[in-house]
Formats: structure tokens, C-alpha cells, sequence
């Protein structure tokens, strides 16, 4: 008897205890307790990811120049610029081909999870954001409301590749240490119950959906779109986010972006979202511009070489990024068979090589008290908005309009280490504004570690530089001097 007496206790004690570590409501279903969590110190450090768009829109891979090939199925129906999407459908695929009717031949018949998660490690970037669903509703998963709703033809294991490809991109990439973001649309165009009764959609379809995809794969980043059309009352926001943070398996390390409902964005989230923007000035909240190299996010065919950015370009980009204290997530679009297009893979691999002669400038790096050393001339404005604002790097640094400024040095800084980056190389003598070493400060040339001269010339530190040599200096496109010993002044 005393015996099982005891055997019920020690149950109790350990229900008990499981509930106070498990079952513990942590985060309540408010902003200002969602807020009070702080982002994962990992993102911040991470500055370079790589977005993947790739889902049924990746079969026609097609729309007007400037315009996003994944939102195909919009195009289609509500015949936008002028019915050329329209236009281009009933010539190629038939006035009756539907939408759902690309699922058999999106096949990813050519698709290795590995060679992908290959690709990205040489590339340099530290995660993924991956199109789990897209707003057409179509899963990358095999999602029991998805297939519910819309039928076989939108499960992937079922038809077309016959495969769980977000389980198997997330198990490539973690072998990879590269942390997993899983983009996901609240909102789908023609669901049914969002066209009816939006209320039940966010209950019946969205909430357990969400929570089907999280319980399976454990993301890193959970990257929510489709937000804009109703508040985050309606999405009932608050409620979900304290579901999430109090019950996924990994949350020490979860981080969020702000796309929750409409008109929160730059207001709540983990981090910050801009997209085909310039970003934001400061380090004040963690944020990261989103792009892709050319017009869409999901593969187009009707872009040609010049519609795509060069690596210079691309690669000034995520410097000037991430001396404003940002992450670059950079766009690519898979084909239907799971290749990725070779100007991607070159732009990829091209932005890898010089991060691994230079990385230890952006990863981990902060911003310094000013982002950028500017010529004379007039400083030119800078347009920062959520979405769509100009962004010329080439014209702020290497080839500015006539009588305007540009950035000569962009900087960084990481324990002790003031990292300057010259788009040019800067000649004999590097000259730095403002930058006060003191006696024991060493400069360097980040990529021969070669210790270079410096002295104090009226309050500037004045750098004299190495001859350039083609055949030991290999960087192309921006060029490292890392001055150690410097204290980070207050901003």
C-alpha cells in the first residue's frame, strides 16, 4: 500500500512539474508581452540569407518584365496588365488549364535537396527563408487543409514530385548548419472560406495549418506574408505568436518578422521587413531588406542578363546593408525541375568568394558610429520604405552622378576591430575621417594579413595602402582594412 501511495505521489510530482516546465503560459496573448521577447542574437549575427521562391508558379515562370512571376495565379484571373498573363496562358496551355491543373508537372524531377543546401553553404549565407506556401494556397508540404480544400492535386507527396520537399530541404540545410526560415502566406487568393467567411478561414484553416507546420519542422525563422488585408485583431495575431512562442520546440532560437496584420509592419515582429527597398538607417531594431536578383522572387523566364543585378552590385549591396546594422535575404527562383537558373548559382557562388576573404567584416559585425565615410559633393537622399524604394548602390558609390557624393568607405565594427571597406581600391593612402587610434592600434589588410602603415594627419587616420597585385590581392569588387584596438564611440 505504501508502496503505490508512493508511485501516485512521484506521478503527481512529475505531472506537476511538467506542467509548471511545459505548460507554462510564458508569453500572454498581448503585444507588450510578445514584444518583451528579446530576437535570437544568431540572426543578428547571421547579415546574409538566401530566399527561395519555388512552388507551381515555377511551371509557367513567366510575366511582363518588372512584375512577380509567383503571383501567376493572380495574373491569370484577374487579367492584369492588360490580359498579357492571360494572353500568354491561352496560347501555351489552353483556355480550360487551371491553375491546379500545373500539378503534375511540377515535377522537381531534377531537384537534390543536398546540392542545394551545397550551393548556399559555399555562398556564404548563414539561413533560408523557403516558400512553404505561397498565396495561391498550393503547400510544399503535404498538408491535410490544403489538400481538404482544393484536393490531391495540392499535396506534393501525393502528385507531381511524390515528396515532402520542406522536410527534406529543412534536413538538407540543418546538415549544412544552415538555419531553416519557412515563408508563409496567412492569406490565400481563392480559399473558399477567405472569399466568404474570413473569420472561419483563420480559424478552420489557418490556425491548424500554421500549427501543422511548425510542429514538423522546427523552424528558425518564421517568415508570415499575405497580411495586408485585415488587421491583427482579425488574424487574431497576439493569440497565435504566444501558441507559437510557448510551444515550439525550439524558441530560444525562433525569430519572427512583422508581416501580422495590416499596418504593423516596423511596429511589431522580431525583425523589421523591406522589400526591393534600401532598408532602414539604424541598428535601433533588427531588420532585413528582401529582394531578388532580378524583378521576381519566383523565377521568370521573360528576364534577360541585363534584368538581373551584377555581383558588384550585389555584393556592395549587402556591405552598405550591413553597415546600417541589417540583414541582406537574397532571392533566388528555382525552375519546376528543381534546378536553380546558372546566372543564380554564378551570382551565388560569386558573393561566397568574397565573403571568404572578407566574411569576418559582415558576420557578427554592428554598426559603427557612422555607416559610411562620404566624399565631397551633395549627399543625396535617401528614400527608405517598407517596399519598392530606390535603391542605386553603383550611383552611391562607384559611379555617382555628376557633382553628387559618394560612400568612399563603408564600416563596420566587431570587438575592438573597426572594419573599413572601400568599394575602389583607395590607392597609396587611405584616409578615414574621424577615426581616433591610439598607440597600440594595428591596421591590417584583411585579405594578405599584412601589417600597414599609419599615422595622424589634422585628426584623420591616414592609411598607407599595399601595391596592387592582381596575383595576391583575389578580392573583387570591395576591399577590407580592419584598424584593431578602436573603442565603439556612442552612436
Amino acid at each position: 500500500m505504501k508502496r503505490k501511495v508512493c508511485i501516485i505521489l512521484c506521478l503527481l510530482g512529475f505531472l506537476l512539474q511538467s506542467q509548471s516546465t511545459f505548460g507554462q503560459q510564458q508569453y500572454q496573448p498581448n503585444w507588450k508581452s510578445i514584444d518583451s521577447r528579446p530576437t535570437p542574437q544568431w540572426f543578428t549575427d547571421a547579415k546574409f540569407g538566401v530566399f527561395i521562391c519555388w512552388g507551381l508558379y515555377s511551371v509557367p515562370a513567366w510575366t511582363p518584365v518588372g512584375k512577380y512571376a509567383e503571383w501567376y495565379q493572380y495574373w491569370l484571373r484577374e487579367k492584369s496588365f492588360e490580359g498579357k498573363v492571360y494572353d500568354f496562358h491561352v496560347q501555351t496551355y489552353g483556355k480550360d488549364f487551371e491553375f491546379k491543373d500545373f500539378a503534375p508537372m511540377f515535377k522537381a524531377e531534377l531537384w537534390e535537396a543536398d546540392e542545394w543546401a551545397e550551393l548556399i553553404k559555399k555562398a556564404g549565407a548563414r539561413y533560408i527563408v523557403f516558400t512553404t506556401k505561397h498565396h495561391s494556397g498550393y503547400t510544399m508540404w503535404p498538408s491535410k487543409e490544403a489538400e481538404q480544400t482544393y484536393g490531391e492535386n495540392y499535396n506534393p507527396v501525393k502528385v507531381g514530385p511524390k515528396r515532402d520537399i520542406v522536410g527534406e530541404i529543412t534536413a538538407a540545410m540543418r546538415k549544412k548548419d544552415i538555419k531553416v526560415g519557412l515563408y508563409y502566406s496567412l492569406y490565400e487568393w481563392y480559399h473558399p472560406l477567405w472569399q466568404s467567411d474570413k473569420e472561419r478561414f483563420v480559424s478552420e484553416h489557418m490556425f491548424p495549418q500554421f500549427k501543422d507546420l511548425v510542429r514538423r519542422y522546427s523552424p528558425d525563422i518564421i517568415w508570415s506574408d499575405g497580411e495586408w488585408e485585415m488587421d491583427w485583431e482579425k488574424w487574431r495575431t497576439p493569440e497565435l505568436l504566444a501558441w507559437l512562442f510557448n510551444n515550439a520546440p525550439n524558441e530560444k532560437d525562433l525569430v519572427i518578422n512583422d508581416r501580422w496584420g495590416k499596418g504593423i509592419r516596423h511596429k511589431h515582429g522580431g525583425f523589421y521587413t523591406t522589400e526591393y527597398g534600401s532598408g532602414m538607417d539604424d541598428d535601433s531594431h533588427p531588420w532585413e531588406e528582401n529582394r531578388g536578383m532580378g524583378f521576381s522572387y519566383g523565377y521568370n523566364r521573360a528576364e534577360n542578363l541585363q534584368d538581373y543585378r551584377s555581383a558588384q552590385e550585389l555584393i556592395l549591396m549587402l556591405i552598405d546593408i550591413v553597415s546600417r546594422g541589417g540583414n541582406l535575404c537574397l532571392d533566388i527562383g528555382p525552375r519546376a525541375d528543381g534546378t536553380i537558373p546558372v546566372i543564380m548559382q554564378e551570382r551565388l557562388l560569386q558573393i561566397g568568394q568574397w565573403l571568404r576573404i572578407n566574411g569576418e567584416a559582415i558576420y557578427g559585425t554592428r554598426m559603427w558610429k557612422a555607416p559610411c565615410q562620404w566624399s565631397a559633393g551633395r549627399i543625396p537622399n535617401m528614400e527608405r520604405k517598407e517596399y519598392m524604394s530606390k535603391f542605386n548602390i553603383l550611383e552611391q558609390t562607384i559611379a555617382p552622378p555628376q557633382g553628387q557624393a559618394f560612400k568612399e568607405v563603408l564600416f563596420t565594427f566587431k570587438s575592438g576591430n573597426l572594419y573599413a571597406i572601400t568599394p575602389r581600391w583607395p590607392g597609396r593612402k587611405l584616409t578615414l575621417k574621424d577615426v581616433s587610434p591610439n598607440s597600440d592600434t594595428e591596421v591590417i589588410f584583411l585579405e594578405t594579413g599584412e601589417k600597414l602603415p599609419w599615422e595622424l594627419d589634422g585628426g584623420n587616420l591616414v592609411i598607407t595602402t599595399p601595391e596592387f597585385d592582381t596575383n595576391i590581392i583575389k578580392s573583387q569588387h570591395a576591399y577590407v582594412f580592419r584598424i584593431h584596438d578602436i573603442e565603439q564611440e556612442n552612436k
